[in-house]
């Protein structure tokens, strides 16, 4: 990708989406950056009256990216999948769409994005191309087509050895239409019987023989 369509891409993302770039930028940005010394600004040279510092916050070549490492799945909540981890380390800074553990205090604080935040940047991102340069998250439609499979529907009573409940008629039914069936089939023997009692004389309408008053 040139220079130039990178710089028409970024102008046509709309001011949400440019705001969260500036703030979080992309690994694959960071790492352009910090190959192509040429394109960085010229320093002036170091005097007695300006003070040198060699870890500028400006400077993104002073952010080291490191590989992921076990010692930082301690900075992740346990019930993250391992992809999840994988994909937040490399960055310089920590995943805003992720809680962060304090190791002063061992608290969690909450994600710089919520929830409903991050589905909307991934729906602008992938209106416009870009979703690969977010950082991980669930919102993802990768993602969530993995917990799609790993999990299936998730739908009460549809899992392996489960019965859904249904309603009163729906779990009754079955033992009505055996009584119904087996009406049907003594049917031919109880109009016998009922001819041979006179039609109906002295029918016994109830089992208990007493007629119900």
């Amino acid at each position: 990708m040139s220079t130039q369509h990178q710089l028409t891409l970024a102008k046509s993302l709309p001011p949400r989406l440019l705001r969260f770039f500036q703030k979080f930028p992309p690994s694959a940005v960071l790492q352009f950056t910090s190959s192509a010394p040429a394109l960085q600004a010229p320093t002036a040279e170091p005097t007695e009256s300006t003070p040198t510092s060699t870890n500028s916050p400006a400077d993104p070549s002073a952010f080291p990216i490191e590989s992921p490492t076990p010692a930082l799945s301690s900075a992740y909540p346990r019930n993250l999948p391992p992809r999840a981890i994988a994909q937040s380390a490399p960055l310089p800074y920590h995943n805003p769409f992720l809680p962060r553990k304090s190791h002063t205090t061992g608290k969690w604080a909450p994600p710089v994005y919520g929830l409903r935040q991050q589905a909307d940047l991934v729906k602008l991102a992938t209106q416009h191309g870009v979703i690969d340069l977010l950082p991980w998250t669930s919102k993802k439609p990768e993602e969530k087509e993995m917990r799609r499979i790993e999990n299936g529907l998730r739908v009460k009573g549809t899992g392996e050895g489960q019965k859904v409940k249904g309603k009163l008629w729906e779990r009754t039914l079955k033992g009505r239409l055996e009584m119904r069936r087996k009406a049907m089939v003594e049917m031919p023997q109880l109009v016998q019987e009922w001819k041979q009692k006179g039609h109906g004389r002295g029918w016994k309408k109830w089992p208990s023989g007493k007629a119900k008053k």
